[in-house]
């Protein structure tokens, strides 16, 4: 029987911190860009809140807020396609499709955006759900809800990988969905993952133990 892992694709899959810092450091001098940083992660979820931006909008509207120069608030939105993955992806995604997972996104992004991050990881999805196509950000459901209406995935052979506990663990406990927690910055949980790892290493490991073939 098929099974399916999803992923949360900026923090989890793409190191979003480092390439959002560093365009902050760009714009507001590196001296500024943990407290810019900080500021744009209470931002975004503000500015996703009703689903009617798209995500290039959001980060605009973001720098905006942030005070960025006139003529500067795009850049972030135009650096995005260049933010590299995690060293431990590619090869941690490719072993788990060795083992017949297949394998899919969930991303608050727009299709163009996301087709560039793809590009950077270089690993094949099977299917892709992004708030620019459904008019939804997580933690809303809207992701989920479409996915397993274009999959038809089984809830209990699909598996939810992420490291935002507010964005997606919580969403995925709330639907019954076992899930992964990739908690990179050792924070403390929240809404509780059946698992929890630092990172990917070891993804199919866990994959294979929670659904087993």
């Amino acid at each position: 029987m098929t099974r399916w892992a999803t992923f949360d694709c900026y923090g989890t899959l793409i190191d979003w911190n480092a390439g959002i810092r560093a365009e902050l450091a760009r714009v507001f001098g590196d001296e500024r860009a943990d407290e810019q940083l900080r500021r744009y992660h209470e931002l975004e979820p503000e500015l996703e809140r009703d689903g009617a931006r798209s995500y290039r909008d959001v980060m605009t509207e973001a720098m905006r807020l942030l005070g960025a120069p006139l003529g500067e608030e795009r850049g972030l939105a135009e650096s995005l396609p260049s933010w590299r993955p995690f060293p431990e992806v590619p090869a941690a995604l490719e072993e788990a499709r060795a083992r017949g997972w297949r394998l899919a996104i969930l991303s608050n992004s727009d299709p163009d955006l996301i087709a560039a991050s793809k590009g950077q990881l270089g690993v094949q999805f099977e299917e892709t759900v992004v708030a620019g196509e459904i008019g939804s950000y997580k933690p809303a459901l809207g992701h989920w809800r479409e996915f397993a209406r274009r999959t038809g995935a089984d809830p209990s052979r699909h598996v939810h990988v992420a490291a935002s506990l507010f964005h997606d663990i919580g969403p995925a406990s709330e639907l019954g969905l076992p899930s992964i927690w990739i908690n990179r910055l050792a924070e403390r949980a929240g809404p509780q993952p059946t698992a929890e790892r630092p990172d990917l290493r070891g993804l199919a490991d866990v994959l294979d133990s929670l659904v087993p073939v």
